[in-house]
């Protein structure tokens, strides 16, 4: 996210005919600092509250439809928003506004809702990048990729593993995050674009990162059952298990959310017989 923010202002100093100089380096970072930091107080102290109050609203009309569009118009809108008026990076406001939505009330709602359209801009996401990668890069340049594999797969993991280790977790986390993280996705794919559109990196150079990040997505499964072996142990069950033969007429209750739990006390109440799942 640091990278998506800062990479318009080094593109600008980059390409300027101005010396160089530390000045030169120093003010357009400032100014894109202090546009993050409006955009961060708007959506912290503002959207955190305007936010939830509006899908409050929504979801007591009663329409799904229109709460399934208003969910989808504020990611959209608090994205476009942060474009056009903080000169944010599209990506990094529908991050801001995913991350708001996630903090709601109702985000398990809207999660259900948007799913079918997560699902749809998923395929189409990995379609792109699927069409954006160069097949002809495997040949042309087989030791530039091998070098891009390998930054990703053993610089990454490295680096990981000696962050937990240093942050004192156990040796068996510090090898299951190295092994996570040896591979590369969503962002990588938007920062390549971006460094491209901004003339800061060639189109050789995102080809690289597209095939090194396909490449690494193929491989991490195997990476990750060689390094993480599989934990043996015996767990014994919390509780026995429930004899339901003597139960007749009684009432199924499925889950036990914020929903359940009040079915489940007005059942009590009324002295209700029900099994819960």
């Amino acid at each position: 996210v640091l990278a998506l923010v800062l990479l318009p202002a080094l593109a600008e100093v980059m390409k300027s005919d101005a010396p160089a100089s530390w000045s030169a380096l120093l003010v357009p970072l400032a100014q894109t600092s202090f546009k993050i930091a409006g955009f961060l107080v708007v959506m912290l102290l503002v959207a955190r509250k305007v936010i939830p109050m509006a899908l409050h609203w929504v979801v007591h009309t009663g329409s799904r439809e229109l709460f399934r569009l208003a969910v989808l118009a504020i990611a959209l809108g608090v994205a476009f928003g942060a474009a056009v008026v903080f000169d944010v990076s599209f990506a990094l406001g529908a991050f801001f506004a995913g991350m708001i939505l996630g903090e709601t009330p109702l985000s398990r709602q809207a999660t259900e809702e948007t799913l079918p359209l997560r699902d749809a801009f998923a395929v189409l996401f990995f379609v792109s990048v699927g069409m954006l990668f160069n097949p002809s890069v495997v040949v042309e340049q087989p030791l530039p990729l091998i070098a891009t594999v390998l930054i990703i797969v053993v610089g990454k993991s490295v680096a990981a593993y000696f962050i937990v280790r240093a942050l004192k977790y156990s040796g068996r986390i510090a090898i299951t995050a190295a092994a996570s993280l040896a591979q590369i996705g969503e962002f990588s794919f938007i920062l390549a674009s971006l460094g491209t559109n901004l003339e800061i990196l060639p189109p050789e150079g995102r080809d690289l990162i597209l095939a090194g990040a396909l490449l690494s997505i193929l491989v991490n499964p195997f990476i990750f059952t060689w390094l993480v072996p599989k934990r043996q142990e015996k767990t014994d069950p919390i509780e026995p298990p429930v004899d339901t033969s003597d139960l007749r007429d009684h009432i199924v209750l499925i889950g036990y959310g914020r929903v359940g739990k009040l079915i489940a006390r007005d059942l009590l109440a009324k002295k209700r017989r029900f099994i819960l799942i």
